[in-house]
């Protein structure tokens, strides 16, 4: 099971006379971010929602922004009558002394500090648990789309791994006839240039030996069918995030590929080797997104 780091997740729900709406966006990231837009009237609780959300969505740019519908019987912001009227004398005063039309100071006056403040109100105890339910139900929509995200990718991941096997196939296939190649031409290079007759055949058959020992991509080939093996072991597994360890194995698949193209020495192990480059980059651009 994989999950993705992108995904979206929409919730809307009355919680006593007020109305919440929560919007979860989620792209993928190193490290858990969050960029949170919240009403004043949920101001106290925005350390327990950062909380929550740090918890349920693990890693990723996350975007929340939580909204506060008007229905009619809420309080967003509170006007001081008192201090207003102390404003209003002078600004009177002041429009009669200029002749300026006194329909205007009312356009002023709330525009003055202090005049008009947001509300004081909060959420009681079963508001505040009523509302966590609102979140909870916007991000189990946004885990629900990773899930969905996740899976397409799992498709993807598996058909590359596994064309990167069958590359390793065909280079393990390759490889007796690419050191029976190897042994040829040294042989007839050296009969070319100084004669079957002048060079040492047992000398020639030890350095033979040595020169394919150190060419020899076995232990890559190896260590590349482990990796891939891991990969698809771990891709299976429950673990919610691991993203980052199938990053780490992908790198690993790598080293074991670029080992095995610069000891090749044959074209066709080469175009091989390029083919499975091709599938691990794009492999490599999945994982990107993985939780």
């Amino acid at each position: 099971m994989l999950k993705s780091m992108t995904g979206f997740g929409r919730a809307e729900k009355n919680v006593g006379d007020k109305t919440f709406l929560v919007d979860i966006k989620s792209l993928n990231g190193k490290q858990f971010e969050l960029q949170l837009r919240l009403p004043s009237i949920l101001k106290p609780f925005e350390f327990d929602i950062r909380k929550i959300l740090a918890g349920k969505l693990n890693r990723g740019s996350v975007e929340c922004m939580i909204s506060l519908k008007d229905t009619g019987n809420a309080k967003p912001v509170t006007i001081n009558t008192d201090l207003a009227k102390a404003y209003y004398k002078p600004l009177a005063e002041l429009s009669s002394a200029l002749n300026l039309d006194p329909s205007h100071i009312l356009s002023t006056l709330v525009k003055l500090p202090e005049v008009i403040t947001p509300s004081s109100e909060t959420l009681s105890d079963q508001e505040w648990g009523d509302f966590k339910n609102v979140l909870d139900a916007a991000i189990n929509a946004l885990n629900n789309h990773r899930l969905n995200e996740g899976a397409m990718m799992e498709k993807d991941l598996l058909s590359r791994i596994n064309n990167i096997e069958i590359q390793q196939a065909e280079v393990i296939k390759l490889e007796p006839l690419r050191q029976q190649k190897i042994r040829e031409g040294i042989t007839r290079l050296l009969e070319e240039n100084v004669g079957k007759e002048n060079y040492d055949g047992n000398r020639l058959e030890q350095e033979l030996i040595y020169y394919i020992e150190k060419i020899d991509i076995t232990e890559e080939q190896v260590r590349l069918k482990n990796h891939c093996e891991y990969f698809k072991t771990l891709l299976a597994e429950n673990e919610e995030s691991k993203g980052k360890k199938l990053s780490f194995i992908l790198q690993e698949i790598g080293r074991e590929i670029n080992t095995t193209g610069s000891k090749a020495y044959d074209s066709t192990i080469q175009k091989c080797v390029v083919m499975m480059k091709d599938e691990l980059e794009k492999a490599k651009e999945q994982v990107l997104n993985a939780l």
